[in-house]
């Protein structure tokens, strides 16, 4: 019933690869910035370029075709990864401009990326392999942070070779030519003229907002905070690749509302409590929520909702929350966790919870009605065959 035959397509397993090496390469990237960088210009003009440089490289689609694109955004990405030996010893005006290069490597692609994904995966399994993408990103985050890798020369060797690795992937399917792809474009005033997409973008902004205010929520003031993150992450992992089927079987409206009824039940057992098992708790239901809505937001939904058109300027509009609240949890969120105390952000982030669900009350169910009908068809069929080899 729940069967992974888009699989067997090449395209399909190149387009997850491409996709997981991107989110692995950057977040390392990330990490390694967050390590060396203390300047909150240095962060302004980092998402400053991945936001700008999604929004062009969107518009870019349009006019160059998406095999030369997608290859010359990953050769930027594999020697950009070169010049990490050098950022502990840059002058800040270098350091900002190797911030500029890495925002760039990573937005200038990753809309077209997305788009070649989602063109190659079915809507009535895009969910759960969005899902397993979630997963295989999150072990492979993983594995570099454990990875022993001494100093950044060493580390920007190997992200060159990882960047390196998707391209001969990509280069090596050649039917990625005769794929097909949608070869009408919205244009970004069109797009946010259309309801469906403000219905689901404004709560998204809602989610990224209660991100870094609810930094000193999720501090736990008796010691580190490892374990809480480890409960996350945990959590996270198991309910992305869950909420992934549970998108393609009940739809992604429903996932979108449990999911911040998940932050709510967080939040809401913060404000009872800060003790630390309460700590424990709000770190499940957030890893739970973001499990969900990582899928749907990230991955899934903006597909969805190009229907005809093509989705790379739904992808570079609809990431860009998510990029806001990490550049405002980088250089806010520090702040917000030594001076403000969590009890104080607990009414005002349930106030951003109730909104944000508002507007997924009207917003329309994007996965379509024929497909729901048959998942349940097909589980009451297994249920009846199961039934009736108890009598045989």
């Amino acid at each position: 019933m729940y069967s992974l035959s888009g699989l067997k397509d090449r395209n399909t397993v190149v387009s997850i690869i491409v996709v997981v090496n991107a989110f692995v390469w950057y977040y390392t990237v990330l990490i390694l910035l967050q390590a060396t960088v203390n300047n909150i210009w240095i962060w302004f003009v980092h998402f400053s370029a991945i936001i700008l440089s999604a929004l062009l490289g969107a518009s870019l689609a349009k006019r160059i075709e998406r095999s030369r694109l997608l290859t010359s955004w990953m050769i930027l990405g594999t020697f950009s990864s070169i010049i990490l030996f050098g950022i502990n010893n840059a002058s800040l005006p270098v350091t900002g401009l190797f911030a500029i290069l890495l925002g760039v490597s990573l937005g200038l692609g990753m809309p077209t990326c997305m788009s070649y994904y989602t063109d190659c995966v079915d809507i009535e399994n895009r969910g759960r392999v969005s899902g397993i993408i979630i997963l295989l990103s999150g072990i492979g985050i993983f594995a570099f942070g454990i990875a022993p890798i001494v100093d950044n020369l060493l580390l920007g060797g190997v992200l060159a070779v990882w960047r390196l690795t998707s391209l001969i992937v990509f280069l090596s399917v050649k039917s990625f030519q005769t794929k097909k792809r949608k070869t009408s474009f919205s244009s970004y005033k069109d797009i946010l003229n259309q309801q469906s997409f403000i219905l689901y973008f404004v709560p998204w902004v809602m989610f990224s907002l209660v991100n870094y205010l609810g930094v000193p929520l999720h501090s736990n003031p008796n010691g580190s905070d490892s374990s809480l993150m480890l409960i996350q992450i945990g959590f996270m992992g198991i309910f992305a690749v869950l909420g992934g089927f549970f998108l393609d079987s009940v739809g992604r409206k429903r996932i979108a509302i449990a999911g911040f009824v998940m932050l709510g039940l967080g939040t809401a057992v913060m404000g009872l409590s800060s003790d630390l098992l309460s700590l424990y708790f709000n770190a499940a239901f957030d890893g739970i929520a973001w499990g969900f809505l990582l899928v749907l937001f990230i991955l899934t939904l903006w597909s969805d909702l190009s229907y005809s058109s093509a989705s790379d300027r739904y992808y570079a509009l609809g990431v860009l929350p998510f990029f806001a609240s990490r550049f405002l949890e980088l250089t806010i969120g520090p702040y917000i966790l030594e001076n403000i105390k969590g009890s104080a952000l607990f009414s005002f982030t349930a106030f951003f919870l109730f909104l944000a669900v508002l507007p997924l009350v009207y917003a329309p169910e994007t996965l379509p009605e024929k497909i729901t009908q048959k998942r349940q068809l097909e589980s009451y069929v297994d249920k009846a065959k199961k039934e009736a080899e108890k009598y045989y």
